[in-house]
């Protein structure tokens, strides 16, 4: 197999690891509940094709409703995610330029446009999750606070996370 299938399939187990022995159990104060197995969809190369993306993030968010006991929430905010992802990702990561990038991270895509993606996707996953959750806008504000704080949170784990674990490429 591809090196780069091997990698992701690595990054997908590692960060499913972290979010299910470690982050499933953070819930500060009600409003952040960080959620860094979705930096895997994010991380996807930016070639994979629709279907494939579409059924990777199904399939991420389908696991993660299994290991939390959901309802499918992380399913449905994961398929959305992706398909934002999808539509928008060129736009933001490369300004549309006709670039393939094997793997989207802080170092190899300007570091304030890949920030902008990962408060974007993880504002978008947030916004949806905990509507879903709360089943309507019932509790309009505590959704836009937890959507908030949480995506802040998520934002920098994501960041972290690529500061340990990727190393700046020298030319």
């Amino acid at each position: 197999m591809n090196k780069l299938i091997w990698r992701n399939i690595g990054r997908f187990a590692l960060l499913m690891l972290i979010q299910i022995l470690v982050l499933n159990h953070v819930y500060l104060g009600g409003y952040i509940m960080p959620m860094l197995y979705l930096l895997f969809i994010l991380m996807l190369p930016t070639d994979t094709g629709r279907i494939p993306m579409l059924l990777i993030a199904f399939g991420t968010g389908l696991i993660m409703d299994i290991m939390s006991n959901m309802l499918g929430f992380h399913a449905l905010a994961c398929t959305v995610v992706a398909m934002l992802r999808i539509l928008f990702a060129d736009r933001i990561l490369t300004r549309s330029e006709p670039v393939v990038i094997s793997t989207p991270s802080i170092y190899s895509v300007t570091p304030q446009y890949f920030i902008s993606y990962l408060l974007l996707m993880f504002a978008s996953f947030y916004l949806i999750f905990f509507t879903a959750e709360l089943f309507g806008f019932r509790g309009f504000w505590s959704v836009i606070v937890a959507t908030v704080c949480s995506t802040l949170a998520t934002t920098a784990l994501a960041v972290l996370y690529q500061f340990i674990f990727f190393k700046k490429e020298t030319p």
